[in-house]
Order: C-alpha cells, then structure tokens, then sequence
C-alpha cells in the first residue's frame, strides 16, 4: 500500500475527517486490522486564514509546498491538500514536489459525471464560490456550476468560519443551509456539490431532495483506491 500525506489542519475538524475516512475505506478493502499508511503535516489555519482575508495567496501557496516538501520526504506517495478553499494553490504546491497531488475539485467532478449529472450547486466558502480556481476546474469537466445569490453566499461562509472550523454545528445553520439548497434546487442545480470539508459535518444525503457530492469522502475514496492500487 502506498503512503498518503495529508496537508491539513485548514480546519483540523476536517482533517480529522479525512484521518477516520481514509482508515474505514482501507478496513473495509483489506479486513481485519488493516489501516491506512498515512503521514500528516498539520497547518496552522489561524496563520492560512489571516494569508487567505489579506490576498497573500503567493506567501500561502509558500507556506503549503514547505509543507509538501516535508510531506514527500517523510515518504508520502501520494498528496491530498485536505481543504477545497487552498486548492487555489493546488498548482504551485504540485509543482514543489515530484509525487502526485490529488486534486479534489477532480475527484468531486468525476462522482458527478458518474452520477449522469451536469448542472450542480455549489457551497462552500465565498473564495471557492466565486473565484475560479474550483469552479473553473469543475467546469473544465462540461460541469455547469451554479451557486447561492449573495445573501446564500454570506451565510454559508459566515458559518463554515464562525461555527464549523470551530466545532460547532448548529440546527439552525443547518436549515438555513437547508434553505440555500431548495434555492439552488429551484434554479435548476440537479445536484449539491459541498465544496467545503467541513460542510459535511452539517449537511448529509438527507437534508437535500437532490444528490449530495460530499468532497471529503469523495476526496478520501479516490485516494485509497490509488493507494491501494496494485496491492493483492
């Protein structure tokens, strides 16, 4: 089995997600007392959050191929950055290593179009919902992507920030994100995209009338099937 390394800690909440999905899927392959090969660099998402509010997306992307670079030197085959928002530095912290980086807006594109849909709904934070660097990368995929109106945008950020980062999932948030997904339902969104880890702490398969694509385990799955490939 191959090692997987982890670029996390941007929130740990969703990283420690990632750890007991990554460790579930691996048992469920390969039985009895079988785990993931893992090695983990946890961030300081207080010092990545304050790079992310100020623009410094250059001294971020930085920061994370430091990481990466310790990463594949501890042994990592395989890179997951463990948050959909720093994917924005996907490029150059693939760039600073020579192990493959498995880009989660692609793992989460693939779910999709083998689920026979196109026109998606897509939550996360305001720089995964309106820049770019994610919705450019599902759409590269003949995905269209749609997102909340600005007052749908406002709350889902405040919350995956204010709450979710934190450890606090709330019901009232939860229907409020209830509320943004019959939206996106209405405009036409034949699916939910949660393009934020920590998302998946709130929202599950059955707090949506349409298909729910969770990044997390999606991102996870796809890892462990590249892991595990050409294992006996």
């Amino acid at each position: 089995m191959k090692t997987i390394g982890l670029l996390g800690g941007m929130s740990w909440e969703s990283t420690a997600e990632y750890y007991r999905l990554l460790n579930e899927l691996t048992r469920e392959r390969l039985g009895g007392l079988h785990s993931s090969r893992l090695v983990l660099y946890s961030m300081d998402f207080a010092e990545i959050e304050r790079l992310q509010t100020d623009g410094q997306w250059e001294q971020a992307a930085e920061a994370l191929a430091e990481a990466a670079r310790a990463l594949e030197a501890a042994g990592a085959d395989i890179l997951l950055i463990c948050t959909n928002t720093m994917h924005k530095v996907a490029d150059p912290v693939a760039a600073a290593v020579t192990v493959p980086l498995l880009h989660l807006a692609d793992t989460t594109a693939d779910a999709v179009r083998d689920g026979g849909l196109r026109r998606i709904g897509l939550l996360g934070t305001a720089f995964t919902m309106e820049q770019d660097f994610y919705r450019g990368r599902l759409e590269s995929h003949g995905l269209e992507v749609l997102v909340p109106d600005d007052a749908g945008r406002s709350i889902v950020h405040r919350t995956i920030y204010e709450e979710l980062c934190q450890g606090i999932v709330r019901e009232e948030s939860r229907q409020s994100f209830m509320t943004v997904i019959r939206d996106l339902v209405a405009a036409g969104a034949e699916g939910i995209v949660l393009g934020c880890t920590e998302i998946e702490l709130l929202i599950k398969a059955e707090h949506s009338s349409v298909p729910v694509f969770p990044t997390t385990r999606l991102h996870a799955e796809a890892a462990v099937t590249r892991a595990l490939a050409g294992t006996s």
